[in-house]
């Protein structure tokens, strides 16, 4: 019995914890193809992954899951299903580019910031609120 009791408090804390399965982008596009459908499925930790955590970026990410989340259950399913319009792919230099794309369910014209750092390529959400940056 005692070591029933060991197995299932070891099984459940192995449960509990979530393996990274996020595979790292190869490019600025796969970046910010990654960022894009993981914010329209409603998988904020996946795109977390692949932005700078910078607080700036941090509280447009926690903005975009409120506004997620104020969408009924019919309006999340078709962001689920949303798919991405990239209209144009604008490399600034070899570390910066910039993603123009809308996604089918509301074909609002939007952008994305994708850097090269430290060898990673992730989103700088901030430039899609302040393209100035």
């Amino acid at each position: 019995m005692k070591y029933l009791i060991v197995s299932l408090l070891v099984l459940l804390m192995a449960c509990g914890q979530k393996p990274n399965t996020y595979t790292a982008a190869e490019n600025a596009l796969d970046a910010g193809r990654e960022f894009i459908d993981a914010c329209l499925k409603g998988d904020f930790t996946k795109a977390k992954w692949y932005m700078i955590e910078d607080s700036t970026n941090l509280g447009h990410l926690e903005r975009a899951e409120t506004k997620y989340r104020t969408y009924d259950k019919e309006g999340r399913q078709q962001l689920r299903t949303a798919s991405i319009n990239i209209s144009e792919v604008s490399d600034i230099d070899t570390a910066t580019s910039i993603i123009y794309y809308s996604n089918s369910f509301d074909q609002q014209p939007l952008k994305v910031k994708v850097v090269k750092q430290q060898g990673k390529w992730l989103v700088d959400f901030k430039f899609t609120f302040n393209p100035n940056l």
